[in-house]
């Protein structure tokens, strides 16, 4: 378990590395902006500045935004994914506070490109580990869980405010660069975080009780239990055969691994499914 905590916070501070250089090498220089609450800052740190004379920097604003989401977060998505959420929001400032704005195209087209790329894979990989970069994360994470579709479909959605301003209070060719942004960091995201496709995990155990029980206070899935045996063995065990989401594998492991570090679990990727599939809003 120690290890695993280990590797989702590294994961979180290189997916807050690859956020501060796509915006510090890419889309600040070029008034491109980025998706989420990190283009909303982008936005408003534009706006203090140039109409108001008041400088804000991006990452000092990213951080105020996070407060109010955190707490959704906290409330609606988990206390562990919020935590590292914090985290990851905290150390996209430092990294944005540090490391020198640079522009290393001229061309806007391929920093609008390249910054896209760059967002969507520190967003991705973090997601993927269970946290996420804050912000819109959130919000997209828990329309995700309600309607269960593609999160960069929420991203997208969400975004077009971003879109819409950029247009409006600058050139309407931004507009249309940040578009292009957005689109590339929507489909890197998807292709990364896959929280849509569902697995099937067939789990052979000696504590099929406890497994159960703990995976029920985690997530509310139905789950089979199918007598088995151990031809080599030939000790009685209990195969769990449960459909969850790409997301929920994270958490399925460390519950697999703090109930019965012995278990054997196959997971499968599901093509379809046919009937009841429970969601996360039809537990209330």
């Amino acid at each position: 378990m120690f290890i695993f905590e280990v590797k989702r916070f590294i994961i979180v501070i290189i997916g807050a590395i690859f956020n501060a250089l796509a915006l510090n090498f890419f889309l600040i220089e070029a008034n491109v902006y980025a998706s989420g609450f990190t283009g909303v800052a982008q936005m408003m740190s534009s706006i203090f500045q140039d109409f108001l004379n008041i400088d804000l920097s991006t990452g000092i604003l990213l951080f105020l935004l996070n407060i109010p989401v955190a707490i959704l977060g906290w409330l609606k998505v988990g206390k562990g994914f919020t935590v590292y959420s914090a985290i990851s929001v905290a150390v996209t400032t430092f990294f944005l506070e540090t490391i020198p704005l640079m522009n290393l195209a001229d061309d806007i087209l391929l920093n609008a490109v390249f910054g896209g790329i760059l967002a969507g894979i520190g967003v991705g990989i973090t997601l993927k580990w269970g946290a996420s970069t804050g912000g819109m994360d959130i919000i997209a994470m828990v329309l995700s869980r309600l309607k269960d579709r593609p999160i960069g479909i929420y991203f997208l959605i969400l975004n077009s405010l971003i879109i819409f301003l950029a247009g409006w209070l600058y050139e309407p060719e931004k507009a249309l660069y940040t578009l292009v942004t957005l689109y590339v960091t929507t489909r890197v995201i998807d292709a990364i975080h896959t929280r849509h496709e569902k697995l099937t995990a067939m789990i052979i155990t000696s504590k099929g009780d406890a497994l159960t029980k703990a995976i029920h206070s985690t997530m509310v899935r139905g789950i089979t239990s199918v007598p088995a045996k151990g031809v080599f063995s030939n000790e009685a065990r209990e195969m769990l055969m449960i459909v969850i989401t790409r997301y929920e594998l994270y958490d399925l492991q460390q519950i697999i691994k703090e109930v019965d570090p012995n278990a054997f679990a196959n997971i499968v990727q599901t093509t379809g499914i046919f009937g009841f599939f429970r969601k996360d809003d039809e537990k209330l």
